[in-house]
């Protein structure tokens, strides 16, 4: 199975897998925190007050909760990919060392 042009990328530069992915962690964590708490207290407000919600803009605030949820999803989708590489970099590399 041929890999993507992103992974052929990151594996050739392993260093900056190792960055991107720290890089992303961090952004991961940054991102998601308290935003379940946050979703769940729009929600709430949304549901007691209805329209009156709406108009003071608690859609909007809705509308960014879930962008951010999809942003965290990237980033942990980017963290993961960078971890891909670099552990089938050091597999690859001990099974080197094994066979020769």
């Amino acid at each position: 199975m041929p890999y993507s042009r992103v992974y052929e990328f990151l594996s050739r530069r392993w260093w900056l897998a190792f960055i991107l992915m720290g890089v992303c962690f961090v952004l991961f964590g940054l991102v998601s925190l308290d935003l379940l708490r946050s979703l769940g207290a729009n929600l709430e407000f949304l549901g007691m007050y209805g329209f009156d919600a709406l108009r003071e803009g608690g859609l909007m605030q809705l509308a960014g909760l879930i962008f951010s949820g999809y942003l965290a999803a990237l980033f942990y989708i980017v963290f993961k990919l960078c971890e891909k590489v670099l552990v089938e970099r050091l597999s690859l590399a001990k099974s080197k060392g094994i066979d020769s």
